[in-house]
């Protein structure tokens, strides 16, 4: 995310906490690497969906595009496709 958005890495980790902190997100450890998605239990959470819903909506398709490109890379081999 830090790298699609110009942003620090530093940045983008204290933010995800303060989500997770909130309630607002839940994380899962894979190795070294953190999973975060929405809490279903949530009420800010459901509101924060909405918001990002709304902000995405009103993107152009380049912006998009560039923001969300596919992966460049293939996924290793034995690594398990996770979907949220």
């Amino acid at each position: 995310m830090s790298r699609d958005f110009g942003v620090s890495l530093d940045g983008v980790q204290r933010q995800l906490d303060r989500f997770e902190r909130s309630g607002a997100l839940v994380c899962q450890r894979q190795g070294r690497t953190l999973i975060y998605s929405w809490n279903p239990k949530s009420r800010l959470a459901a509101r924060l969906r909405d918001l990002v819903g709304v902000v995405y909506g009103g993107l152009d398709p380049e912006v998009k595009e560039q923001l969300f490109a596919e992966r460049r890379q293939p996924r290793a081999k034995d690594k398990p496709v996770i979907r949220g």
